[in-house]
């Protein structure tokens, strides 16, 4: 029997389409993009071309993007960029408990070299309590980080509300990972100051992400030295892979609708089944996007659940994938206020490409497991 995959929130399989464009560009323009000759121009017209496509998908201007390697990089470009150009302002940072790993280790950096974290707390729906980021905002806070979509829950923050608030301290510019809301829902970049997410979460290639960088905003490169597309990030541009990401994000905008109602559907199924099962509690909030379903079953560690699942070719995760293994989620800790439930927990995140059938698997196995 085939593994049943149900992590596609940490990784998604390349679409065909978009491993097609990647190899006939690498082997059509395999010239260095800042080279001047013929080749290289070529090569340069494939990346210009990619960041029009993927300005002209997000809303956005080309000169406001900047290709990675990675969202990680791309949070870590962002978050630590805007806080070195922008310390003669003040080093103090907001952000929250259900921020990637890249978000949070990057604070901690931050922090020891002097700056300033605090955390927003988060409701009981898995929002970022509004009022308490109000009372936490300063003159002298410079960043505030949210991500879009918590990882871990599928919770959809409140970012219209989060961007009003900000209006009132300039000083504070708006960090959004949308990593798991870009191809996923509907998200304005227009919002943020800088917002990061990564192909690979919709069905793109790994090692290329993108930086959203509204114009006016000053952020200090990580990587310095070597002509590129942009004076923030250094290196050889890669026209495979921006040509790769554009042909994901616009097939990821095409079939939109087609791909959200399917993912609902295969919620909304096993939410009813979670429902009617007493040792099942489900975390993730009711107005969560349908591709991340977070539950717990009581008296079962998150670990010893997964590692059960995956004895019978169920691949779930505990947490994201980045994070610390044998910890509780900060997540559902943040929710909930139980530790036996955060360590319990663990998600299923579905796909348009997942089956009926892998969905009767899934219960079967759990009526099993559970009993």
């Amino acid at each position: 029997m085939d593994n049943i995959y149900l992590d596609y929130s940490a990784d998604t399989p390349p679409d065909e389409r978009v491993l097609s464009v990647y190899l006939d560009t690498a082997k059509a323009c395999f010239a260095n993009p800042n080279s001047s000759h013929s080749a290289g121009r070529s090569a340069k017209a494939i990346v210009d071309d990619a960041l029009e496509k993927t300005a002209r998908l997000l809303g956005v201007a080309p000169d406001e993007i900047i290709f990675t390697s990675g969202a990680s990089e791309a949070n870590n470009l962002a978050i630590k960029g805007i806080a070195h150009s922008y310390r003669r302002r003040g080093k103090h940072i907001i952000s929250t408990f259900l921020e990637h790993s890249s978000v949070s280790g990057t604070l901690t950096c931050l922090q020891e070299q002097g700056w300033e974290i605090d955390l927003v707390n988060i409701l009981p729906n898995g929002k970022v309590d509004l009022d308490h980021l109000k009372t936490l905002l300063r003159d002298d806070t410079v960043l505030c980080a949210v991500c879009a979509v918590d990882s871990e829950l599928g919770t959809v923050q409140p970012l219209s509300d989060i961007a009003d608030i900000l209006k009132n301290y300039p000083n504070c510019h708006f960090h959004i990972d949308a990593t798991q809301a870009i191809g996923k829902t509907h998200t304005d970049l227009s919002l943020a100051d800088t917002a990061s997410f990564a192909p690979h979460k919709f069905y793109g290639l790994k090692g290329s992400g993108v930086l959203y960088k509204k114009k006016g905003v000053i952020i200090e490169p990580l990587i310095h030295g070597g002509a590129s597309t942009t004076i923030y990030r250094s290196g050889t541009p890669d026209a495979p892979a921006a040509a790769a990401l554009s042909a994901a994000l616009g097939h990821a905008a095409e079939e939109y609708s087609e791909r959200y109602k399917r993912v609902k559907l295969l919620n909304e199924r096993l939410r009813e089944y979670f429902k009617a099962n007493k040792d099942i509690r489900i975390n993730s909030p009711d107005d969560a996007v349908p591709h991340i379903l977070n539950i717990s079953v009581k008296g079962i560690k998150g670990e010893d659940m997964r590692r059960m699942l995956d004895e019978k070719g169920v691949c779930v995760s505990v947490k994201s994938a980045s994070s610390v293994a044998n910890t509780p989620s900060r997540a559902v800790m943040a929710i909930s206020h139980d530790r036996k439930n955060a360590l319990s927990s663990w998600r299923i995140s579905l796909s348009h490409l997942t089956k009926d059938s892998e969905i009767d698997a899934l219960i079967s196995i759990l009526n099993a497991v559970i009993c």
